[in-house]
């Protein structure tokens, strides 16, 4: 996508899914954090993904795609692969709408998660050591058996879902300057981006990339989707790679209009920033969106901001130790 008709597209496909989702969604809390707003000199909001169902935005996409589904698939079977928000997000979708759901797993997903998914009742595949064979044994079940692929992010409807977000922010605030967004597959910032670019065109989003797995940051400069280095991140929700084919760089590259890079200290800065001075504990890709805006503060004094808390599926020992091991400042 790099055009206004296609961000047009792309906020009116949210409008129809937000319609379709808002009786299986919360309609999530925008919380003013004051401390951090009084601390850099402007308004701070949260938007709360954090409380959303499964405790991810995550959700959003899955009931999406599920329901737009519902004509198209005569019936058909899903299959996803996911370890993370998403499969629990999906699984937890199927379950509430009674669709048939298959979820690929790698053979070393912990058991807290594996426990989780299996509970919503859904058909759990053990395949591969770790998530990317998972997930390619999924499209390979998708064609063989003509299974509907649920990707978490490189799908239109899932897409739209996420960009429900925005649509509550504008109903939410009636001045918003700044959106700050986490960046990983590009779903949840392209779907936010579209609907806040053709409905709040003066609004800027702003790219949170964590600098130890920056694919989509990458991928945007380069005008294509490319390989990076991925190392360990407390932003682990939005690590990895992109799919070659990805709907979701087209439309990054258009809505978004600024990337700020965050390093570890700046994540593990933002997290014991959230825990302490506004009691709320994240996970570390909700932090990675409040130190895009702490890193550089002195670019929004003055004006309203919003950062989306997108999870709270954290780890317990890796968070506490992270909120230790710094300082707010």
């Amino acid at each position: 996508m790099s055009n206004e008709g296609d961000i047009a597209a792309a906020a009116a496909r949210s409008v129809r899914a937000h319609a379709r989702i808002r009786g299986h969604i919360a309609k999530t809390p925008l919380l003013g954090a004051s401390a951090v707003g009084d601390a850099i000199g402007s308004t701070v909001l949260f938007k709360c993904e954090n409380f959303q169902f499964t405790n991810s935005f995550k959700a959003r996409g899955a009931f999406s795609k599920l329901t737009a589904m519902d004509d198209a698939t005569g019936g058909r079977p899903f299959v996803t692969a996911s370890s993370g928000n998403h499969g629990i997000a999906s699984s937890f979708a199927a379950s509430r709408l009674f669709r048939k759901l298959s979820v690929v797993l790698p053979h070393n997903v912990t058991k807290a998660k594996l426990a989780r998914i299996r509970s919503f009742g859904v058909d759990v595949i053990l395949h591969g050591d770790e998530s990317g064979q998972s997930e390619a044994h999924a499209r390979r079940l998708g064609e063989e058996k003509g299974l509907v692929y649920v990707s978490p992010y490189n799908d239109p409807d899932v897409v739209a879902g996420q960009g429900t977000i925005g649509l509550e922010l504008l109903e939410e605030h009636s001045r918003i300057d700044n959106v700050f967004i986490a960046m990983g597959g590009g779903g949840l910032i392209g779907g936010i981006g579209a609907v806040m670019k053709a409905f709040s065109p003066r609004t800027r989003i702003i790219g949170c990339a964590a600098a130890n797995s920056m694919a989509l940051a990458a991928s945007m400069e380069a005008g294509k989707v490319i390989d990076v280095e991925h190392l360990p991140t407390l932003a682990d929700g939005v690590a990895g790679g992109m799919d070659e084919d990805s709907v979701t760089l087209g439309l990054a590259r258009s809505v978004v209009d600024d990337v700020v890079i965050c390093s570890e200290a700046e994540i593990a800065g933002a997290l014991a920033r959230l825990a302490i001075e506004e009691h709320l504990l994240v996970e570390g890709a909700a932090g990675l969106a409040l130190a895009g805006l702490t890193k550089h503060p002195e670019r929004y004094r003055g004006q309203v901001n919003a950062i989306v808390l997108c999870g709270g599926n954290f780890d317990y020992d890796e968070l506490t130790a992270a909120i230790a091991a710094v300082r707010p400042t």
